[in-house]
């Protein structure tokens, strides 16, 4: 008794059937190929083989199958419509190539403005194998292409003392912390309203491991420029810390640098 899979079931998981139907092809090839060693002039197999080879994406053995049967048989109409489909197939991967190459291209292009961008701003960067996932947000140029053009930097808005934080996804090289913290603050779950642009202080951590204070009324560039602070993974961390708690808050922070 035999078994017929519904159309919408697949028997075989889609990598399986991906291989099956390959294998299947590649069988195809040998099949013709051993039947064209016996007669050259098999229009038929020269067709299928030139099939096979298509839908494997080789397309330059499909399209000498495809000519060396149409030197044979050169009226027939299975092999002129394949030949059409050859280089139709031929045109679209060689268009996806040359988009694939353009692509790269381009992301290399701002790749590299972007590091000149840094390098003339003194801005030192890292990359680690544990980079947060932060969807589109990225560290850009207002011109890609331009490294003098304006800087936006992803910044997190780190709260330590109460395990909070803001997300400010394109913070402008020239815009201040206050300028933030001025639509950010107060903050919802803030009871006992410490949280006021008077009334805290801004820490970043150095590359070195230290403590910097970040003044509110600095431009974000002035803080990142000169190689002391270091932009892991395109994230700026700013700790912003209630005044009341700045003292014990940078304590307890030095104790952790000690263990």
């Amino acid at each position: 008794m035999s078994f017929e899979f519904p159309p919408f079931i697949s028997p075989f998981p889609q990598q399986l059937l991906t291989l099956v139907l390959s294998e299947n092809y590649r069988s195809c090839n040998l099949d013709c190929a051993a039947t064209l060693r016996i007669n050259p002039r098999n229009v038929k197999a020269w067709y299928r083989s030139a099939s096979a080879c298509l839908a494997l994406d080789k397309i330059p053995q499909a399209a000498d199958a495809c000519a060396r049967g149409l030197e044979v048989d050169a009226a027939n109409a299975q092999l002129k419509a394949l030949s059409e489909k050859i280089k139709k197939r031929e045109e679209h991967l060689a268009a996806l190539e040359q988009a694939r190459r353009e692509r790269e291209e381009r992301q290399r292009a701002e790749a590299n403005a972007l590091q000149t961008a840094f390098r003339k701003r003194g801005i030192r960067t890292r990359t680690t194998a544990q980079a947060p996932e932060m969807e589109d947000a990225a560290i850009k140029l207002e011109t890609v292409l331009d490294p003098s053009s304006t800087l936006s930097f992803p910044v997190v808005l780190l709260y330590p003392v109460h395990l909070q934080s803001d997300f400010v996804k394109a913070f402008r090289e020239n815009e201040t912390l206050a300028d933030h913290l001025a639509y950010i603050l107060p903050l919802p779950w803030d009871e006992q309203a410490e949280y006021k642009l008077q009334d805290v202080e801004c820490y970043i951590e150095t590359a070195a491991g230290g403590l910097i204070k970040a003044g509110k009324k600095l431009p974000l560039l002035k803080l990142l420029e000169g190689g002391k602070v270091e932009v892991v993974d395109g994230l700026v961390r700013v700790n912003v810390v209630p005044k009341a708690h700045t003292a014990s808050w940078i304590e307890e922070f030095k104790k952790r640098r000690r263990t």
